[in-house]
């Protein structure tokens, strides 16, 4: 693995572990500390995901003009900013108006690494997007672990958590990022104005791909904002809740010398990781429908886990892929924006449900989802399927 790629690695790692000191509570802070309702909460954080859907836009440009070095700082100044007022001030109207801002800053910041990660080791294939994808939950396991600890004594240590692992990943981007060679990054590619038609066939193919990763992020969203209040009801405790990401950190990372056994033979068959995954989290979510305690919800956070590890990484794998030379951070910034839109109207729609039909509703309506997005997932590369056909019947 090439030495620009641990230094992207190391960066995430440092940057999940800051964001999941506070994002796991948020929906609880709000309710409990703020006396917001679930309706409430999913606002502020549907307002967080869309100035991160515009970052992820905006990012996406900023890394193909600018390069992922600087878009990358520009992210990160603005997140500490909002993070800053945080610290200050975690009252309310300041509490939703900081979310907003962060949700901007690490919008531009996401996009370019996947981004950086691609160019800087081309020939990896899902190797590079797997490995951020393993250090992001590792920095989930412990920023989890460590934020929910850190809850029970006071709010503001976890604020202040936050802020300083910011601070940190800032200065690793600084003086770690800024030597990071990119092949083809800023360079015109000749022959994408020869082939404007197979562009615009695998735009549709993204376009299809992002749907499918709308709708599976509107349904995962759900475990740490509607479903995270709901433990609380079912007398799950909020170290209990911290735990469940915990173990889906850990699993990440302890499961990954499985996974890739498991897909020795099936490593370039993504569309078929990508059903397979999606099935898992039906079933997931099946188990926590049925579950009324702490060890229900851990099974069905080990299931759920299965199925991320699966689906995840594949999908900025493709998006890679199907990039023309210099677009990359235009076609990953879609990917993530695709995938914060999901988180964005995730909550609001989920706590809406939880609170005018009740939770089983909620469990049948993400069920559903999931159903719709496999259904996607299973025509999305069509196009590509039509193209092949018609080189076949030429040769």
């Amino acid at each position: 693995m090439p030495r620009a790629v641990w230094i992207l690695i190391i960066g995430q790692f440092v940057l999940m572990t800051g964001s999941s000191f506070l994002w796991p509570l948020n929906s609880i802070y709000m309710s409990e500390h703020l006396g917001k309702t679930l309706s409430v909460a999913g606002l502020v954080l549907m307002l967080n995901s869309g100035t991160n859907v515009v970052g992820s836009l905006l990012g996406g440009v900023l890394f193909d003009k600018l390069g992922g070095y600087r878009s990358i700082l520009i992210g990160s100044v603005i997140s500490i900013a909002a993070i800053f007022g945080l610290v200050l001030s975690p009252t309310w109207p300041n509490y939703a108006i900081c979310l907003g801002i962060s949700g901007f800053g690490s919008g531009i910041v996401f996009p370019s690494i996947y981004a950086l990660v691609g160019s800087a080791w081309k020939e990896g294939g899902r190797k590079p997007f797997n490995a951020i994808y393993v250090a992001h939950n590792a920095g989930v396991a412990l920023g989890s672990a460590l934020g929910g600890l850190v809850a029970s004594y006071s709010f503001d240590y976890v604020f202040l958590a936050n802020m300083t692992m910011y601070v940190v990943f800032f200065l690793i981007v600084l003086f770690g990022h800024k030597n990071i060679i990119v092949s083809g990054q800023l360079k015109k590619n000749d022959e994408m104005h020869q082939k404007k038609r197979m562009e615009i066939k695998k735009l549709y193919m993204l376009s299809m791909l992002c749907s499918m990763f709308f709708l599976c992020w509107a349904a995962y969203v759900q475990w740490y904002t509607t479903l995270a209040a709901y433990t609380q009801e079912i007398n799950i405790s909020l170290k209990q809740y911290s735990i469940l990401w915990t173990i889906n950190g850990i699993l990440v990372v302890a499961g990954q010398p499985l996974l890739q056994w498991i897909l020795r033979k099936y490593n370039d068959r993504l569309k078929g990781q990508l059903l397979v995954g999606i099935g898992i989290f039906v079933v997931a979510f099946s188990m926590a429908g049925i579950s009324n305690g702490f060890k229900g919800f851990v099974i069905a956070m080990i299931i759920l886990t299965a199925g991320e590890m699966l689906v995840w990484p594949v999908v900025p794998t493709i998006a890679n892929h199907l990039a023309p030379t210099g677009r990359e951070g235009f076609y990953q910034g879609i990917v993530n924006s695709t995938a914060t839109a999901g988180r964005m109207i995730g909550p609001v729609l989920g706590g809406v449900l939880a609170d005018l039909s009740g939770m089983h509703s909620l469990f049948y309506f993400m069920i559903a989802l999931l159903f719709v997005a496999f259904l996607l997932t299973l025509f999305y590369d069509r196009p590509l399927k039509s193209i092949g056909k018609r080189n076949r019947a030429t040769t």
